[in-house]
């Protein structure tokens, strides 16, 4: 593969068919491969979570704004949080097209039980690049807040990232406190 691509990353972007015409390299062999790479892609863009503190919003940003500020679809991420506002984990409930996303209060919460997580933090991408909320945006968050306070798992922000900056709902007064 060295010989013929002529570096790691020339292989790490070459595509399944320039892989599998590579004697001894199957088509399955080579979609191992790409999955391979697709994973240390991801490793690098995951911060260490371990101990991870949720102080504020930029927090927020700084632990999912790799993984999701290029993407070309929205990317709806739940960041679960234990009393003491710790990542204890990371979901992504949805990914929908170029400007909406379905979310639904199930999905999200389902997460959030599983993990007994006592709080969360909502957020996704604008692939527009524009990070003000959309009258979707305002709508799904004030449905998930109610649904939260319901089951006792609050709802601390909803985080929209783009490329360039993000929109915190808590910071502009758009979530209270339970």
């Amino acid at each position: 593969m060295l010989s013929k691509f002529g570096n790691i990353k020339a292989i790490s972007q070459a595509i399944i068919e320039e892989l599998s015409q590579i004697k001894g390299i199957s088509f399955a062999k080579a979609a191992q491969i790409k999955a391979c790479f697709e994973l240390g892609k991801r490793q690098e863009l995951e911060p260490e979570m371990k101990n991870f503190d949720i102080q504020n919003p930029q927090d927020i940003v700084k632990a999912i704004q790799s993984s999701i500020k290029d993407k070309a679809k929205e990317h709806f991420k739940l960041i679960l949080l234990n009393t003491r506002n710790k990542i204890i984990g990371i979901s992504t409930i949805s990914i929908g097209t170029l400007n909406s996303n379905l979310v639904h209060p199930r999905e999200v919460f389902k997460e959030a039980i599983a993990h007994s997580a006592a709080s969360v933090v909502l957020a996704h991408n604008h692939p527009s690049g524009d990070s003000e909320p959309s009258e979707d945006d305002l709508i799904i968050t004030k449905r998930l807040t109610e649904a939260g306070k319901i089951l006792g798992v609050e709802v601390l922000d909803h985080i929209i990232i783009t490329k360039n900056g993000f929109f915190s709902f808590k910071e502009k007064g758009l979530i209270s406190k339970s």
